[in-house]
């Protein structure tokens, strides 16, 4: 009698809670909260959180993490110390690493966010879902632009983060208990990937490193500590660590714990740095989604470089989610693009010598007959994949050679400009323009091959084409000036929301 008195009691609150939540979300209060939103934490959930010492009514606190496509629930317990409550995989989440920066660029936000009751929706459209809360004040304070970013339902995101139906269940049911429990908001921390001094060294030169490392010193905070940090802004950063940098404070008092582990990392990440350890750029068509939820693909999404790791999640249980609504379906398949970068993050290319091509039959009574052809130069954006390759008609030197190529400065789809035929591999490559028959092989000096290395492969070819011409005294100049500095082609429009 006595638990079923307690269990009444708790879905009373439930219900309570509920409908003071749905007064506050678009046209949630005709009908009243949805009964998915009063369902029970599974009872697999409870006896894992009784097995950790844990209670429903305890505080949480939430980590994402984008790159691995996988989100944390931690509990608090009595000494004030987090523990780590269950991981879940994160069906799909849209965009590149980065923080969301304006409204309509299909960005899910990085960055630190207080959930409050009032952002819980029982009647999301997308099944269940609470708003991360985005822009915050750092946000704002970065002119970044943009309005209900979510945790939700099914496999469709336009800057979300998508679950599925069955895990944003739990994890609603998981935060409204410990409102009921009296938690007044829980901490929402998101991130491009683990702040590891692995992933560090390897972004180093990203565009967005800067803003990564700030996040960083929230990750130290709690990884550390294991409480979570006061959050506070100075100017365009963010400030982690007591009541000080909860007021604002711009160089608040740091834990000595913190501090160790921060150096720690820093000496980490020079000493990967020292021994030669590639600064990459990873570049997405849109987003990414974790492998479990494609087994029969799943390496095409397993971590970059990484090795193969016990899941913290049973594959087989959220392989068997129904996902719903999967938006972009064709983005996915490609998979993730690693390219190494140089110090200003601009691609760094890898040329390499590949067998000549077969000579092409010289023009009757033409000069120089039967010369062997230069070999055709190939740039391999992705050295862990010789297969994606753009070639280009230029000659190579004897020995592979590193070439930086245009600058991106930051824009993703600048990259995709230049790598745009690894994202269709199976598509065929534009017919280059028939070549002339020459007296010999044109080899071009480094700056020519730098150019080459900076067009598209029918762009290359073109100019190889027009220079050929002009050897053999065919060539206008006018034409020569235009072909020598063709545009990149644009990139895609960016697609409509799901």
């Amino acid at each position: 009698m006595t638990a079923r008195l307690a269990t009444a009691r708790l879905l009373a609150a439930a219900s309570l809670l509920a409908l003071s939540l749905a007064a506050c979300q678009d046209g949630s209060g005709i009908n009243g909260p949805s009964a998915r939103s009063l369902a029970p934490i599974a009872p697999q959930t409870v006896a894992l959180m009784q097995s950790k010492g844990m209670q429903p009514s305890d505080p949480i606190l939430i980590r994402t993490f984008k790159k691995e496509a996988e989100m944390e629930i931690w509990k608090r317990g009595s000494d004030g110390r987090y523990a780590l409550l269950k991981t879940y995989p994160i069906c799909r989440w849209s965009g590149q690493l980065g923080p969301k920066t304006r409204e309509g660029d299909r960005q899910a936000p990085e960055g630190f966010y207080t959930i409050t009751p009032g952002l819980m929706n029982p009647n999301s459209s997308y099944y269940l879902s609470f708003d991360t809360g985005f822009p915050n004040a750092v946000d704002r304070a970065n002119g970044r632009t943009g309005k209900y970013l979510m945790v939700h339902g099914t496999c469709s995101s336009a800057g979300c983060f998508a679950m599925t139906d069955a895990t944003i269940a739990e994890i609603y049911a998981v935060a409204r208990d410990a409102f009921i429990g009296g938690q007044r908001s829980f901490q929402f921390q998101s991130y491009p990937f683990r702040m590891t001094a692995e992933n560090m060294a390897k972004f180093r030169n990203d565009p967005n490193i800067a803003f990564w490392q700030n996040l960083k010193e929230g990750s130290d905070y709690f990884e550390a500590l294991r409480e979570e940090p006061k959050v506070g802004q100075c100017g365009t950063k963010y400030v982690f660590g007591g009541a000080d940098a909860a007021a604002g404070a711009c160089k608040p008092h740091v834990d000595p714990l913190v501090a160790e582990k921060s150096a720690h990392d820093a000496r980490a990440v020079a000493d990967l740095v020292a021994k030669g350890t590639p600064a990459v750029r990873v570049v997405y068509q849109d987003g990414g989604q974790n492998p479990v939820f494609r087994p029969q693909n799943a390496s095409a999404f397993a971590s970059l470089g990484g090795t193969e790791t016990v899941l913290p999640y049973d594959a087989k249980e959220y392989g068997r989610h129904n996902l719903g609504d999967v938006s972009r379906p064709e983005t996915l398949a490609a998979g993730p693009q690693e390219i190494e970068v140089g110090p200003k993050g601009q691609p760094v290319m890898l040329a390499g010598a590949e067998p000549a091509a077969p000579a092409r039959a010289a023009k009757a009574g033409g000069k120089g007959r039967g010369r062997e052809p230069a070999p055709a130069t190939t740039l391999m954006a992705n050295r862990a994949d010789p297969d994606a390759q753009v070639e280009t008609t230029a000659a190579l030197p004897e020995k592979p050679a590193r070439i930086a190529v245009a600058d991106a400065d930051g824009d993703p789809s600048s990259y995709q400009k230049l790598f745009g035929q690894l994202f269709a591999k199976d598509k065929p490559a534009p017919a280059a323009p028939p070549t002339p028959a020459v007296d010999a092989a044109v080899v071009p000096e480094p700056v020519k091959l730098a150019r080459a290395a900076e067009k598209v492969a029918p762009k290359a070819a073109k100019a190889h084409a027009v220079k050929t011409a002009k050897a053999e005294g065919k060539g206008d100049a006018k034409g020569d000036a235009k072909a020598e500095k063709p545009a990149l082609r644009k990139g895609e429009p960016e697609g409509r929301k799901p």
